[in-house]
Formats: C-alpha cells, structure tokens, sequence
C-alpha cells in the first residue's frame, strides 16, 4: 500500500484513541444514552421448553407501583413480518425452549419492571421436548447449506478405499461443548419512537452492525429503513453474538412504541444471555485420516454431528476448514443437523473454524504419535502447493512459516517426543502444538465518505468498534491514503446516519471498511490533489474480491499443560502462537486480538461448557458463577508474534483479519500437551481433571 508522501501510519503501534474514555467511563454505551424520562424493560421467560401458554395473569404486576405497561401477544404491536421466529416476539402462545420471552414489563424504573415481571403468573399445556444431541439419532438431516452458504458436503476421491490400504490411519471420535458469548458488556437497547407519531424509530444498540440492525427492525415494524437511525458508538464486546438484531433489540421497540416519546431501556441480564444471545453449538466430529509410513497423508474425512433449533436453522461449518487445511487426494466433509427444542445456536468467535480445527487438529497429534513424527514436522510434510478444496493458489500462505518460527521462540527442540516423562514436583508436564486458519476476506456493499473540515479529513462509515481498535485502525488507514499524519485524521462511526457499512463479523472489518477508505481518499486526492478545499468530499466503496485466489490467514499455536499428578488437576501456564495475517496495521490491538483469542480458546480448552438439563431444556449453569472463563489467574504467559507477509490480492491495505484466528487451533494444542504430559487423549472438550484422573490412577507404578 503505497501512496503520495506516505507518512506510513499503518504498521505504527499507536494507542487506541478510544482508549481514554473507556478508562474514564465517559465512553456513552446504548443503555446509558442520556435521554429524559426513561422507562425500563423486563422480560417474562417460559420455564418449559415446549408447548402452549394457556394463561397469562398479569394482574397483580399491572397493580404495582411504577408499572406503566405489560405486553403480552394478546396486547402486543403484530409486527409486519414474523418469518424470523426468533425475531418475532409476542406473537402468538407457542413455546419453543426453554427461556423464550413470554411477555414483558415496563416500569419507571429497572428495579420495579424485575419485580413485576416475577409476579406475572403463567400457565402452560406442556408437551415432551427433545434436547438430547446424538451421533446415532434416526432424525439427523442435511442442511441445504452450511453457514455462511457453503455447501454442506464435499467429496473427493475414494476415503473408504484409502482408509482400508492405508499403512497407519486414525479413526476418532472428538466433541465441543455448547459454548456461550459472555461479553463484559449485555446485549442492551435504547428505543424512542417520535412522538409526533410519524414512525420514527431511534435505536441506540449494542451491535456490530448498526445498518444490519435498521434493515431488519424496519422490516419487522414495516417502516422504509429511512424512517429507522440506529446508533452504536462503542460497544464492549460481542464475539459474534451481536452481529445480527437479538430479541432485546425488538422489545425494546415494541415497548416505546406502546409508550410514544418515552425512552424505553433494556439491558439483558447474564442469565437471561445464556438463552437469548445465541451460543456456539456443541459438535460431535468423527475424524478419519489415513496414512503412509512417511507420513503423507492419503485420506482426510471429518463427517459432523450437531444442533440447531426447530424454529430457525442454524448450520455451523464445522467441517469446513478440513477442506483447505492438508493435502490429500482422498477427502471427505459433512454435516448432519439434529433440530431440538432449544433456543437458536448462532455465531460464537470463529464459528465453523474454532471447533472444526479441534478435531481434525488432535488428529494430526495422534498420527504423528503412531508413526512416530514430530507434530511440526507432519504438519509440513503435508502442506499443499494449493487449495486442496478450489484448486485455486493461495494468495499468500505461510503456514510453514509460522511452525517453525514458534517451534524455535517455544523451544520445542528440547522436547522428548514420550508422553509423561517430564515432571516438576507433582505436576507433569508436556508440550503440544496445533496449527490455525482463518477465511480472509472482505464483505460487499459497504462505503466510506472522506471530507476535508476545518483544515483537518474525516472520514466516515457505519462500522462498528468492539474492542477491536477500529477507532484508531481506519485512522491509520485514512491517513496513509491521503497521504497526511494521522492525527490530521478523524474517524466517525456507529451510525446510520453514516455510510452503508457490513457487520463487524468474520474478520471481514477492517480489510471491508478499510478498504471503502481508501478508495474515498484516493477519489479525494484524484478530484482535488493533496491539498483539497474545505468542504471537499468523496465516497469510495468495496470492489470485487480478487476470486482467482485462495485467501486465508494461518497460524501455529503452541502450549505447555501441567497435570497435577494426584488430582488430574489440568493447568496451562504457557501459550504462544504466530501468525501470518498479512499486514499488520497496528501491533498494539493487534497483538490484542490475538493474546485475546488465545485466552479465549484456552477457556474453550479447559473451562467453558454451557450444561444442558435434559428434564428441563434449560442450561443449568447459566451466569458466570457457575459458567467459567479464563480469568487472568488461568492464564500465565500469552505470547504472539506475527511474520511479514506481503498479499497485494487481498485488498488495498494487504491486511487479512485477526480478530478469530487467536481462538482457533489453541484447544487443541492445550488437549495436545495434556496427552504429552500424562498420556491422557481427551477428545472431548472442555478438559477437566475428571476426564484424567481415572486414567492418570491406572498408569503403571502406582
């Protein structure tokens, strides 16, 4: 990326300009926007998991003190389209999981709309549900396509011939758990609905995707998007969960509309999330690989198992990254559905990557123990001269790379390849490695506008910033393109009174929004030279992706497990990964993303799994005493590291997407070093001292 008199901002390890007010908590969030006379929200939740609501008494909450209205689906707004049935609330009696919103209470104040919502009594014609995910059920169908619209099945030579002539093979059985997005911030909304009555609607929202919001609210409530504004300038976090309208953001809209021009406010809380938000769907990953003596893979099939529910189809491509990651000329992936009384699966960090590295990632460690190759080493044996899946090059892949510059920072020469023989005290200790991939590419349909104002350039779009930096990286970007130091740039964004903007999804921001930047700069530059007049504007958008390649980013991620040798107590005080991620625009939140996704996988490793009780249909451990994650005493030392990589194909800036390849791969390596350090295979997730414990007391000599 090389423009007149760069003064190279992109690549500088600037500080996050957003920073300051977040430290301060002058940062404005969606639920506090400061508005006159608030009411607030609270839900009323089903406590079956299937059938009818037969009786709504809400008396007794509609007498209380501070009530200023309860709406049920017979005094609920009928919404212009219900064909989302998880979108479209209040709209008839019938109960689809556990946790669904049944009705909701409005009152002055939070703490009055909690109260009252307990005192609205429900009564149901229950019917038996069906929670149970199961590799062997006779109901397991295949979805037409696989998100984001891949195709479900793929096949290529003979897996069952080349499994039977193989020399060495490995066949497994590998699970993830249902995993759950708990973002510092809830999922929170703030509606106001012009009380001139002309069908106004303002949201200020939690979202990585402001215009993603207004498109399906004004479609909901049958209103032109113009009459919709949906605002949403910092965000804390979302991991995936909200990269698409949830529940919040209707009630909220249904209740101000019952109440024109009052505010209406709604914050979810923690357990509330565990049903309303979406959730990573637990998986069930039969892994077949085949091989010969030298380790050359001939065969790769990874056939999925795993849940979606009966009111929308959600279908995670788990199996996917199988597709491009190894050579081989036999393959095979699939995807089989179980569709169940529970509420909708949806994106979690990495979806389709993250769990589908874990299987085929363990794998690849239990062949190289059988044949008797270091795990590095297999791993490049088996690198493709292009994409496996397309047969297209790659536009640039250095996944080689990155395993041998972590095996040299981790020390993984001095490793003995035998499983528990090293020891320190009473813990065991081993080391493992697996490798990570992520998609890079770029959303269509998304525009900047770049203005010169007051001697200074802004630009402007609809992003979205949820921790990820984007304040300071289109800065950056900006800069570089017209050509100026990036503090003569400002950045506006999280609105829909911006330009049209993608979602903050897939690792797709920066190189999408990024790249509408550019191309407003250089028609800036081009229509007024590098000094523009005030006032001066230009607007770029997304071109067409370069299809003639493979894109993707690659990593290598290593980990050190200690396993307590009397309790089977699992600890991981190490990880360090690197990464070839194209260029990098700032190391500082980069290096976030990927210390961040790394925890975040650790936690998946060790902690995280949301548990389903089968009589209820309700996960049972459902806020964050009882649902673990990596906290900072989990950790110990998170290394990343990224090499230069140089992709003129994959847009303008040459970067590729960071913020889910830290996740993806790092469960693996932690399950890797587990059966390194004791000889304990888990291969079901998450790791917990129960699953070594039996096997850590029959090991020889105890």
């Amino acid at each position: 990326m090389t423009f007149p008199d760069e003064p190279a901002a992109v690549g500088r390890d600037l500080p996050r300009r957003d920073g300051a007010v977040k430290v301060l908590g002058t940062a404005t969030y969606a639920y506090e926007t400061a508005l006159d006379g608030p009411a607030y929200l609270h839900a009323v939740q089903s406590t079956i998991a299937r059938g009818r609501v037969t009786e709504l008494d809400t008396a007794a909450a509609e007498a209380l003190d501070g009530v200023v209205a309860v709406l049920t689906p017979g005094t609920a707004e009928r919404l212009a389209s219900t064909g989302d049935r998880e979108l479209a609330v209040l709209q008839d009696a019938e109960v689809a999981f556990r946790g669904q919103v049944l009705a909701v209470v409005v009152a002055d104040s939070s703490e009055v709309a909690r109260h009252a919502a307990a005192l609205v009594r429900v009564g149901y014609a229950q019917v038996a549900h069906d929670v149970g995910l199961r590799a062997d059920r006779a109901d397991l169908y295949a979805p037409a396509t696989v998100n984001p619209g891949l195709p479900t099945d793929t096949a290529r030579g003979d897996v069952d011939a080349a499994m039977a002539a193989a020399e060495v093979t490995v066949e497994e059985t590998y699970t993830t758990a249902m995993c759950h997005n708990n973002p510092l911030e809830p999922h929170a909304t703030t509606a106001l609905w012009d009380p001139a009555g002309d069908g106004f609607l303002t949201l200020w929202d939690s979202t990585q995707g402001v215009h993603a919001t207004r498109a399906v609210l004004a479609s909901l409530f049958g209103l032109d998007e113009a009459r919709v504004r949906v605002v949403s300038p910092y965000v804390g976090g979302g991991f995936g969960s909200k990269g698409q309208p949830r529940v919040n953001v209707v009630l909220a809209a249904l209740a101000a509309r019952a109440l024109p021009g009052r505010p209406v406010r709604l914050a979810l809380t923690r357990r509330q999330m565990f049903s309303l938000t979406g959730y990573r769907t637990p998986t069930i990953q039969r892994c077949r690989l085949a091989a010969g003596r030298d380790g050359t893979l001939t065969a790769i099939a990874v056939d999925v198992v795993e849940q979606t529910s009966r009111i929308k189809e959600f279908a995670e491509q788990t199996g996917v990254p199988a597709r491009m990651m190894y050579a081989s000329p036999n393959r095979r992936t699939t995807h089989r559905l179980a569709a169940l009384d529970v509420p909708v699966p949806s994106w979690m960090r990495a979806p389709g990557e993250c769990p589908g590295m874990f299987g085929p990632e363990v794998a690849m460690d239990e062949l190289a123990e059988r044949l008797g190759i270091d795990p590095v080493e297999l791993r490049i044996r088996n690198e493709p001269d292009v994409d496996p899946e397309s047969g297209k090059p790659f536009s640039s892949r250095d996944l080689v790379g990155c395993l041998r510059e972590g095996a040299a920072r981790f020390g993984w020469s001095e490793r003995d390849p035998r499983p528990g023989v090293r020891r320190r005290g009473d813990w065991l200790v081993g080391t493992g490695v697996a490798a990570s991939t992520f998609p890079a590419f770029r959303m269509p349909r998304s525009t900047a506008t770049v203005r010169r104002e007051g001697g200074r350039y802004v630009a402007e779009t609809g992003a979205a910033d949820l921790g990820t930096g984007t304040w300071t990286t289109l800065a950056q970007i900006a800069a570089d393109a017209l050509g100026v130091p990036v503090e003569r740039v400002e950045v506006r964004i999280g609105d829909t009174d911006y330009p049209l903007a993608s979602v903050a999804g897939g690792s797709s921001g920066m190189a999408t929004w990024g790249s509408a930047v550019v191309e407003a700069a250089r028609a800036l530059r081009d229509r007024y030279g590098s000094e523009p007049p005030d006032g001066a504007e230009a607007s770029g958008s997304v071109g067409p992706a370069d299809d003639r390649y493979a894109m993707h980013a690659f990593g290598a991620q290593f980990a050190e497990a200690h396993v307590h040798a009397d309790t089977g107590e699992v600890r991981v005080p190490r990880l360090l990964g690197v990464f070839a991620a194209g260029r990098i625009i700032n190391p500082r939140t980069a290096r976030s993303q990927f210390v961040g996704g790394m925890t975040m996988g650790l936690s998946m490793a060790l902690h995280e799994s949301g548990v389903l009780d089968p009589r209820t249909g309700h996960v049972v451990n459902h806020d964050l005493a009882d649902y673990h994650i990596t906290a900072n005493a989990d950790v110990g030392a998170v290394e990343a590291y990224w090499l230069p990589e140089h992709d003129p194909h994959v847009n303008a800036m040459g970067s590729k997407g960071i913020g889910e390849i830290g996740i993806v791969g790092t469960a693996a390596a932690v399950s890797n070093a587990v059966w390194h350090a004791c000889g304990v295979r888990v291969r079901d997730l998450p790791i917990t001292l129960d699953k070594v414990l039996r096997a850590l007391e029959e090991r020889p000599g105890r």
